[in-house]
């Protein structure tokens, strides 16, 4: 059987925010040692304002609750923008899909797996203000597109090194890095397409015909095997504006 048949529930369109409930017990991994929503929360009890980049469909930002009473989000995607705005209003949460305009308006900025422009941070913070960030670094899953003979995801590095130097440029003062890569497993050959559609980036020319034949390798060596195991790339970086 043609596995774009066989794994027909992948096909479909890609979900909205970044939940991948979907993916539980089909993949085992991907989490770092550290808890970023454990940190955010901290972070959030001390502020009066936040910020939250690339909320997605505000699913970690209404786990955060109790928020500051000025908190916004931004979130570009045509898709999610509705939703968020559904899940936040009931927050009064603002949802907004460019970046405020404003200067020096938030104690705290947060991106989880979203956009880390270092100037625009430095901008919209208050003095002695904090941004957190968790990042997906650019070697994540870089072993999926070995697997399929797809070209490298990215292009030009990202990791903490970069990240930190970019804040660093732009006048805060970094104060936490941390940087880990975990196993992540795949069970069956049907959460890597779904995977590669929900992260079109990894490969970006993906489509389950498109790699049919890598694809059904891999599906043998799942079987053979018990599983497919990657390795995530993960870093953490929190500064401050002096």
């Amino acid at each position: 059987m043609r596995i774009g048949q066989q794994y027909g529930e992948t096909a479909g369109e890609r979900a909205t925010g970044w939940e991948f409930a979907w993916l539980d017990g089909r993949d085992v991994g991907s989490e770092p040692s550290w808890s970023y929503p454990a940190m955010a929360r901290t972070l959030l009890r001390r502020a009066s304002s936040a910020l939250d980049l690339d909320t997605g469909s505000g699913e970690l930002l209404a786990e955060l609750v109790p928020l500051p009473p000025h908190t916004v989000a931004v979130e570009s995607w045509a898709r999610n923008i509705p939703v968020a705005r559904d899940r936040l209003a009931p927050l009064t949460v603002e949802v907004l899909t460019e970046l405020p305009g404003g200067e020096d308006e938030f104690d705290v900025v947060l991106s989880r797996h979203g956009r880390l422009p270092a100037a625009d941070i430095v901008r919209l913070l208050r003095r002695g203000g904090t941004v957190l960030s968790q990042q997906v670094g650019s070697d994540d899953l870089a072993e999926l597109n070995v697997a399929l003979g797809a070209p490298p995801a990215h292009r030009q590095p990202w990791n903490a090194d970069v990240a930190v130097s970019a804040l660093t440029a732009a006048g805060l003062e970094v104060i936490d890095v941390r940087e880990e890569r975990p196993p992540v497993t795949f069970h069956d050959v049907g959460a890597v397409i779904r995977q590669l559609r929900d992260l079109p980036w990894q490969i970006r020319d993906f489509t389950p015909r498109h790699y049919q034949q890598p694809l059904e390798r891999l599906d043998t060596y799942i079987r053979l095997h018990g599983g497919f195991t990657v390795t995530a790339h993960r870093f953490l970086v929190e500064a401050v504006r002096p």
